[in-house]
């Protein structure tokens, strides 16, 4: 691939990062999160979500800092507000000497009651200006999004870059452990028993191939490739998606999945195809969530035919389901 289909590839995101920054400002400013009050309650905006956390369940400092997404010092602050307006009270933790429990008064309940009386009148006269089709692809957006965040927190330190000549054996030794993992064993048709499995940096070089290495801390712990798909043009395949463990369940497979069907897209095809099996419950549960549909037949010359599931999606700009 060429500069300007790399400098394409970073633009895109970048304006699109910056289209959701503004309309989240935005979307802070109008549900009155920068006011000193929320609504015609005298409750601050953390006091608020202080309360609504507190009317689930009594709590440390710690664990309301947390539920919170703040510091441990304005959770304290917080709470010490709804002690003086007596919305709140503190004892001392039982299972820890050193810290404040802090649970709702009988007034606080009341106030609680009135805060979701006027949050869900609000809300309920935003979403009476949208279908209801709409209201609930805002509701699986939102929910889409919050994850995203909740995974890029655990993805921190974590790099995913184009593999180099030096991750060859690194990310093959990946590729034979989580095999042996699964027992996908080299003597059947599988991605592992390829003969070209130590040198796929050389392999993904070619026009229209991509991989890409996941690392952390300089160590190479997984990697997903596209390359054309054999006699088959305009069509590409996703290949070799293999993680170890330590990087399991932080959203980086689909996030290594979306960078390659971007790719994809950029690079012209119009259909990526994939051979899987039942084995990888995940894996598949991750490919039809992403929009990738089941085929009765393999397509391609691939030789993995143990792979018995393929699977195919077809690209397009603007695939909404990704």
């Amino acid at each position: 691939m060429d500069n300007n289909h790399s400098q394409a590839q970073s633009r895109a995101p970048q304006s699109m990062a910056r289209e959701i920054r503004q309309l989240s400002r935005q979307l802070v400013r109008q549900l009155g999160m920068l006011s000193g009050a929320c609504g015609a309650l005298p409750l601050s905006p953390v006091q608020a979500h202080a309360l609504l956390e507190l009317g689930q369940q009594s709590l440390s400092i710690k664990q309301l800092a947390l539920l919170l997404n703040i510091d441990k010092s304005n959770a304290s602050r917080a709470v010490s507000h709804l002690v003086e307006k007596k919305l709140a009270e503190t004892k001392v933790n039982h299972r820890d000497s050193r810290s404040l429990q802090a649970s709702l008064t009988a007034k606080g309940r009341a106030m609680l009651a009135k805060l979701d009386e006027q949050q869900d009148c609000y809300f309920q006269q935003v979403l009476a200006q949208l279908s209801e089709e709409e209201s609930s692809q805002i509701a699986l957006a939102l929910g889409r999004f919050q994850r995203a965040i909740i995974q890029s927190k655990a993805q921190e330190g974590i790099e995913i870059r184009t593999i180099t000549e030096a991750d060859d054996a690194a990310i093959a030794a990946v590729i034979r452990t989580v095999s042996a993992e699964y027992g996908l064993t080299p003597d059947k048709g599988y991605g592992v028993a390829d003969k070209t499995l130590d040198c796929l940096s050389e392999v993904y070089s070619i026009p229209g191939a991509r991989y890409w290495v996941i690392c952390d801390k300089g160590q190479v712990l997984g990697g997903g490739g596209i390359a054309p798909l054999a006699s088959e043009p305009g069509v590409c395949e996703l290949q070799k998606m293999y993680f170890l463990p330590a990087i399991r369940g932080k959203g980086l497979a689909r996030r290594l999945a979306n960078h390659a069907l971007a790719f994809a897209r950029e690079a012209g095809y119009r259909e990526c195809y994939l051979e899987t099996t039942a084995v990888l419950i995940e894996a598949v549960k991750l490919y039809e969530s992403l929009g990738f549909e089941h085929l009765t037949a393999p397509r391609g010359a691939t030789g993995h035919d143990a792979c018995e599931m393929p699977m195919l999606k077809r690209l397009s700009q603007n695939d909404s389901s990704i």
